[in-house]
């Protein structure tokens, strides 16, 4: 498998031999290697963009197992994208507001969050917040009265597209040349309600799978989730994306588990692989991405190469119909035929 440092190293190496003849200095040196990672990180706006996508991408992040990936994924494909120029919104669906934290943005009890877009009368658009990440990137923050929201949601009709309608809105609001190019949705680990909304409201599904064979376990459940879905609420949503996620290379079982998904489910695999970094994990404690705490590490690469793969993949995407009539199927009937006798939330 390929290393994402040898993919830069090879890049930087192209760039260099073609704007210089002097040469920098050896690339085999760790300390020069992140350097150079770093500078292509801070000086992102200064490079070539990533391509912007035939259309706008509601992109599901969701896995019913916790502690794949799910929002560190989506909290630094988001920062990537936006840092290379395409505007994207962060949907932090999760009550425990991990999201929020990594994005540096405030969730306390009372601030103005997905839940009041949800179960209130906001508009997304009042509960849209910057981030210091870049001007390009904005977040949706969920508080912990988002852990009520699967209760109070199922007396309202149409519950499973509350999400889409909201999203539909703002970007109808906004003039063409602010709308978002990607709007990520990071989902809880679980399959309730909040789940569901998230699945009704996307055109796609990205799928952090961990390289570990736990982390297969529950994937064919998923897979069954999102097709009953499909048949019953929004025709429109496909799994087009699985990012693997903590690999480590020291390892035979996560290249092993790598070729196993790659095998099974062929070109929607990134060939980026995010690898097991700590300075990923420690990102968030300080408020921000791994891009911007430490943009010459292992994981800041490996997740902007991520980020311009799925970019690459969406330049040409065919249109898709958004429009869709609710059908007889309510959530919890979806839900109870994915996973009979689970109760919302029961799965960390």
């Amino acid at each position: 498998m390929t290393d994402p440092g040898e993919r830069l190293r090879s890049s930087l190496a192209a760039d260099q031999s073609s704007s210089s003849a002097g040469g920098l200095a050896d690339f085999d040196s760790p300390i020069a290697m992140e350097a150079l990672r770093a500078t292509r990180v801070l000086h992102a706006a200064d490079q070539e963009p990533f391509p912007a996508p035939s259309r706008i991408r509601v992109v599901t992040v969701a896995n019913q197992k916790g502690g794949v990936g799910k929002t560190t994924s989506t909290v630094n494909l988001g920062v990537a994208l936006a840092l290379y120029g395409l505007r994207t919104l962060v949907i932090d669906l999760d009550p425990q507001g991990n999201a929020s934290t990594a994005l540096g943005v405030d969730h306390t009890v009372g601030t103005p969050s997905v839940y009041d877009a949800l179960v209130g009368d906001s508009t997304l658009t009042e509960v849209v917040h910057p981030t210091t990440a870049s001007p390009n990137l904005h977040c949706v923050p969920a508080t912990i009265d988002l852990a009520g929201a699967e209760i109070e949601l199922v007396s309202v009709v149409a519950r499973e597209y509350r999400l889409r309608r909201a999203i539909e809105g703002y970007i109808a609001a906004l003039p063409e040349d602010q709308r978002p190019h990607y709007v990520l949705i990071d989902c809880p680990p679980s399959l309730g309600l909040l789940t569901l909304n998230a699945l009704v409201a996307g055109d796609e599904v990205l799928i952090p799978i961990q390289c570990e064979y736990y982390a297969l376990e529950g994937l064919g459940q998923l897979l069954n989730n999102i097709d009953l879905v499909r048949q019953h609420l929004n025709p429109g949503i496909a799994v087009s994306t699985i990012l693997l996620t903590m690999y480590d290379g020291r390892t035979k079982l996560a290249d092993q588990v790598a070729d196993e998904v790659r095998n099974h489910f062929g070109d929607i695999v990134l060939d980026a692989v995010i690898p097991r970094n700590v300075r990923v994990s420690e990102a968030p404690g300080y408020g921000q991405s791994v891009l911007t705490y430490d943009p010459g590490s292992r994981g800041s690469t490996s997740y902007v190469e991520a980020a311009r793969e799925l970019a690459r993949r969406g330049v040409d995407l065919p249109p898709i119909d958004r429009t869709v009539t609710p059908g007889a199927a309510t959530a919890f009937a979806v839900a109870e035929q994915a996973a009979p006798g689970t109760q919302d939330g029961q799965q960390a």
